[in-house]
């Protein structure tokens, strides 16, 4: 069942999500939302360390002297999307919005911060990790390169993601890879300008970037094996000003996602040498930037079992999804599994959300006690007393 508890904080918990909703913050700018959160904190009596990561924070809430500890981690930051929705609490800033739930996840974190100090039923150390800039920047490594888990040592790690499409109550808690690697490249064509009318006194990079475009829709048929999994993504084409003028360079950008680091270097190593052939068969030069943003999200076994048995005690375990296939997004995240064994839970957003990273996406408010009592029952019986 879930915790009574937090299931009166609903109303409370809905206006601190609509609040941090109405006022989003980019990655390492999210000044404002860690001062709410640790104004929150503070008011529960929760320890707070700021600037771990550079607008990250944790809360520390320790009962007893024992040393078992564990980490409970929210993301904050919101997307640079103009939001389409027209509700009361809509995105107050142009061009950010909170389109994948980071809103929605810090709550159900406070909300387990609140009921864990006040009841105090458990034995050790809790650290709420507060996390920046997930959305590509960099946010976890900035907090583990802080000293996240030297100051701050978790046996165990959790987070939560809300899933647009899985009902609200239930959960998926799966073993294995659940995340994709991520990694994010531009190249830059050089090639030479000159007059749209005189095409041979030009190197043109259109046509060059066209060809290398398709060259890099090979890499997934013909360089990764069929048994397994792995994209290439071209998102965007920028060249030219003007009709009658061939531009002196074009670029390209898009995103590589895989299920191993060492696929990822195969498409990394086959992107920068078909960019630097192809360029150079046509007479341009490439430049290339290829950065690995997230390593895969791995769930260790024994954290999973104990994270879907306790979905089950708050939900049944006829709401528990406990297999299926790892998801092509990526998530930072990954860099603390890769410290501290844990686990990344899904927690359903409702069957008529709209998708993650869409203008219309909204945080289902419903979720929050289901969450925020997920949160505390990891720490209630991972630290029970002895």
């Amino acid at each position: 069942m879930l915790i009574a508890d937090i299931e009166a904080m609903q109303e409370e918990l809905t206006a601190w999500r609509r609040d941090l909703h109405a006022h989003p913050e980019l990655g390492f700018e999210e000044n404002r939302t860690s001062d709410f959160v640790a104004q929150k904190l503070e008011e529960f009596g929760v320890q707070v360390h700021r600037g771990v990561g550079k607008t990250g924070l944790v809360g520390v809430l320790r009962e007893g002297n024992e040393t078992r500890s564990i980490g409970l981690r929210a993301d904050m930051d919101a997307l640079p999307i103009v939001e389409q929705n027209h509700f009361p609490h809509s995105s107050t800033r142009k061009g950010v919005m909170h389109a994948c739930g980071h809103d929605g996840h810090t709550v159900m974190l406070l909300a387990a911060a609140k009921y864990l100090a006040s009841t105090k039923d458990f034995r050790g150390q809790v650290n709420f990790i507060f996390q920046p800039a997930e959305e590509g920047l960099g946010g976890a490594s900035a907090m583990i390169d802080d000293g996240l888990f030297e100051r701050f040592p978790c046996d165990r790690v959790y987070a939560m993601h809300n899933g647009p499409g899985l009902p609200i109550g239930k959960f998926a808690a799966v073993p294995g890879i659940r995340t994709a690697a991520g990694a994010f490249f531009d190249i830059e064509i050089q090639g030479k300008g000159g007059h749209g009318a005189y095409p041979h006194l030009a190197v043109d990079p259109i046509p060059i970037a066209a060809t290398l475009i398709s060259a890099l829709q090979t890499i997934v048929s013909r360089v990764v094996s069929p048994n397994d999994s792995a994209v290439v993504s071209i998102t965007k084409v920028q060249a030219g000003d003007a009709y009658n003028v061939i531009p002196d360079s074009a670029s390209l950008a898009g995103t590589v996602r895989t299920f191993s680091m060492e696929q990822m270097e195969t498409i990394e190593t086959r992107v920068t040498n078909l960019a630097n052939s192809i360029c150079e068969a046509h007479g341009a030069r490439a430049e290339i930037s290829f950065r690995v943003l997230f390593q895969p999200v791995m769930n260790e076994a024994e954290a999973t079992t104990f994270a879907g048995d306790v979905c089950s005690d708050l939900v049944g375990d006829a709401n528990v999804i406990r297999r299926g296939a790892a998801g092509t997004g990526s998530e930072d995240f990954s860099f603390m599994t890769g410290k501290v064994p844990g686990c990344y839970v899904i927690i359903g957003n409702g069957e008529n959300s709209g998708a993650l990273h869409n203008p219309s996406y909204d945080f289902n408010d419903d979720a929050l006690v289901y969450g925020g009592s997920f949160f505390a029952r990891v720490v209630e019986q991972e630290l029970a007393a002895e």
